[in-house]
């Protein structure tokens, strides 16, 4: 059976995805992942960029997992399914750029508010502009996109993008939520998440 994987995203707090977990899928096996360094976490050394994560979340591979992503985690999702891809069995991805230029897509600017509110964060995370457009087509793993439809820093078009560009996708879009939805709308992303993952 498949270990689940929650990913957060640059806040980087091992319990963002737990309100959504509350009884998701009780008897799987999973794992909260917090990124050293980044938010309020502290520094681990041989962490120092994103593909020093995205080695933390494929370290943790012994078998299949379906990986729950949001935000920044969503971007390291996609870098370990288009590296893993027999080893990611299904993605749910909320509210992330996946590795899509969200400016062009009416994305917010989140840095500036990102280093007032996380001034010792590793100045790595402001500097990633990845775009793996090119590659998402690669992807296969059934994948679920979960956007909120008040979420400025990743809006709707970034998720109706990759609904186009993703060859497996389904996009369910949580009314009233902004980017942290899968906190505040927790009763309802649940049940979403699990019967994509069942």
């Amino acid at each position: 059976m498949a270990k689940l994987l929650f990913l957060p995203g640059a806040g980087a707090r091992a319990d963002f995805w737990q309100p959504a977990a509350v009884g998701l899928l009780p008897g799987r096996e999973r794992h909260f992942f917090a990124w050293p360094g980044l938010g309020d976490e502290p520094p681990r050394n041989g962490v120092s960029s994103l593909d020093d994560v995205v080695a933390m979340v494929l370290e943790e591979m012994q078998g299949p997992v379906d990986l729950i992503a949001q935000s920044m985690g969503g971007l390291i999702a996609i870098k370990v399914a288009l590296a893993e891809p027999g080893l990611v069995r299904r993605l749910v991805l909320a509210g992330t750029s996946a590795g899509l230029p969200v400016e062009a897509l009416g994305g917010g600017e989140w840095r500036e508010t990102y280093r007032l509110q996380f001034p010792n964060a590793a100045p790595w995370i402001t500097q990633i502009r990845e775009d793996l457009s090119s590659r998402l087509h690669l992807i296969t793993a059934p994948t679920l996109l979960l956007w909120g439809d008040r979420d400025v820093v990743s809006p709707l078009p970034v998720g109706n993008r990759l609904l186009e560009v993703l060859p497996n996708a389904s996009l369910r879009i949580i009314a009233g939520g902004a980017h942290d939805f899968a906190i505040t709308h927790a009763s309802e992303v649940t049940p979403l998440i699990a019967g994509h993952l069942e």
